[in-house]
């Protein structure tokens, strides 16, 4: 198993929205939530789709896969902007930061590529795709009290950091450590428009 990478495709973050996202996190913190497990603002990305584990000599053909993908949709702007929380304020499990602007383009590359990876044997999620960057997720040991005063925490909280312009998107692979998982870039597949190719 020793070939085997865990891994996604994904949008990575310019540093300084990470930065901000760790300020946001920071703010959020001091109510004291002890049931929840925040993301290191480090590794905060833009999931597009989760592969699993991939033998290490797959990586060419789903790299061409995403450039197929890519093919036609240019670079494009994200807003990053509110918050909130999966699935409901009353029962949080998972918060979020929203993403507005283009987001036309974004659903239709994630789209391009699920198509293009089924055949290669990765089916498509059964939950619709919801573009956000993961915060934060809440302990199953958590009470019904603690989920719903962190929903109303994240829920009520003012967040605005601009936009992000998105010009690639890159092969992701995830490796587990005691800290945490660790991310690092196996492919990356430049956005360019048509007249480009």
């Amino acid at each position: 198993m020793e070939n085997q990478i865990r891994s996604f495709i994904a949008i990575e973050l310019p540093d300084d929205l990470r930065q901000k996202l760790g300020e946001l996190e920071t703010r959020l913190k001091t109510s004291g939530q002890t049931q929840v497990k925040w993301v290191n603002p480090n590794s905060i990305h833009l999931t597009l789709n989760f592969l699993g584990n991939i033998a290490a000599d797959r990586v060419p053909e789903i790299t061409c896969a995403m450039e197929e993908a890519a093919r036609g949709i240019p670079p494009f702007v994200l807003e990053v902007k509110d918050t909130g929380v999966f699935p409901n304020p009353k029962r949080a499990r998972v918060a979020w930061v929203g993403l507005s602007g283009e987001v036309d383009k974004l659903l239709q590359l994630q789209k391009n590529l699920e198509t293009n990876l089924e055949p290669l044997g990765f089916p498509a999620e059964l939950r619709a795709f919801a573009p956000h960057l993961t915060l934060a997720r809440v302990n199953d040991g958590a009470s019904t009290e603690e989920k719903q005063r962190f929903g109303q925490l994240v829920s009520e909280s003012k967040f605005e950091a601009g936009n992000i312009n998105v010009d690639a998107v890159s092969l992701m692979r995830s490796q587990l450590s005691r800290a945490g998982a660790v991310y690092s870039q196996l492919g990356l597949v430049k956005l360019k428009t048509l007249t480009e190719y």
